[in-house]
């Protein structure tokens, strides 16, 4: 597990996911290390797709029971159904533990986690997060306005070089196109956004917006 503080309360930890084969990888897929974060405020402690490291389980829950302690149970955000992870695990431990997922998969989500909130597109999450609704597979941004931050789980992937691009075409459903996506992406460039945080990749924490530009043309 790698753990840092992006910015003042705002912090990235990553991890193997327990499911990714050498199958998932290549050109167009996604590599074993995935990242979650954690925006730790005075009024709520926010985890974004959050997955507990299985080779430092330890050191992990020893840092985030502390961090409850402090700052009350975790509020869970998903940016999508898939990103579940180990929100159960979570949940299950903290009492007053809730979670919140996209509400155009409310079904998909609930198979996987106990959801207790939906959202929508602008709704106001914990942590003064903003929910921003896309055209793949009902998957959300989350918009966090404390550090001009934009969280992304399957819509935005990180390069070789720090850079970002958009999620593949093999990715999406049928009857969504690239175009249809990027699109959708471009409102989000009026925000005055310095930090894209990906959970496939590393965060982008220089030049974000022209970056996030350049991938969507």
């Amino acid at each position: 597990m790698n753990v840092t503080e992006l910015a003042p309360r705002l912090w990235r930890w990553t991890a193997t996911h327990p499911e990714w084969t050498e199958e998932e990888g290549g050109q167009d897929g996604w590599e074993p290390e995935v990242s979650s974060y954690a925006l730790v405020g005075e009024d709520a402690l926010v985890l974004i797709d959050p997955l507990v490291p299985e080779d430092d389980e330890e050191r992990f829950w020893r840092a985030l029971d502390d961090d409850v302690e402090h700052h009350g149970p975790p509020q869970i955000l998903l940016t999508v159904f898939y990103h579940a992870r180990s929100a159960t695990t979570i949940l299950d431990r903290y009492p007053g533990a809730a979670l919140w997922a996209p509400a155009a998969a409310e079904t998909q989500a609930r198979e996987r986690v106990a959801v207790a909130h939906v959202y929508g597109d602008g709704d106001l999450l914990p942590g003064g997060i903003e929910g921003r609704t896309t055209e793949h597979r009902a998957e959300a941004v989350l918009w966090v306005p404390s550090h001009n931050a934009l969280a992304a789980g399957d819509l935005l992937l990180g390069t070789a070089g720090g850079g970002v691009r958009v999620v593949p075409d093999s990715w999406l459903r049928p009857g969504v196109t690239g175009a249809m996506i990027r699109d959708g992406l471009r409102p989000l460039l009026d925000l005055p956004l310095e930090l894209l945080l990906l959970t496939h990749g590393e965060p982008v924490l220089d030049d974000a917006r022209a970056k996030l530009a350049a991938a969507i043309g």
